[in-house]
């Protein structure tokens, strides 16, 4: 899903939103908790701990791709102001407030751009964070043949 994003954005130029960014860093802390659960082959205990916290940051990136769909599906004159960037908000905002503003969007948030199968990108972020945080879960309650 990364590479994807790298290639809409760098070869396509598809430059991304706010929403679209913090969707990026949610996939990249999954896929770090994967891997970090994978090498610490951790017991029972520790691998519902990496799933827990799977399904944690896949449910942030749940809310994040749907309150993005949202954002595409409204009205032209019901879509939010273009804000700063996201590195402008980074560097002069508390995280609280940061967060709280990329939740409300901005107009480039609204924009459709790249579709595949007629699913935009938030669409299939939506519809990866639903499969990996399934995962996860279905890892927790695996009964274990130890």
């Amino acid at each position: 899903m990364f590479s994807a994003a790298l290639y809409l954005q760098y070869i396509l130029r598809e430059e991304p939103c706010p929403l679209c960014m913090l969707q990026r860093v949610i996939f990249i802390a999954i896929g770090v908790l994967f891997l970090t659960a994978a090498a610490h082959n951790a017991g029972r205990i520790g691998s519902r701990l990496y799933s827990a916290l799977i399904a944690l940051f896949a449910l942030g990136g749940v809310a994040t791709a749907s309150r993005h769909i949202w954002l595409q599906h409204l009205p032209k004159d019901q879509v939010p102001a273009c804000g700063p960037g996201l590195d402008y908000l980074l560097q002069n905002f508390p995280l609280a407030e940061v967060w709280q503003e990329l939740m409300h969007g901005s107009g480039e948030c609204a924009e459709k751009g790249w579709t595949f199968l007629a699913l935009g990108i938030p669409e299939w972020s939506l519809l990866w964070y639903v499969l990996l945080g399934a995962w996860a879960l279905a890892i927790a309650t695996k009964r274990s043949g130890r």
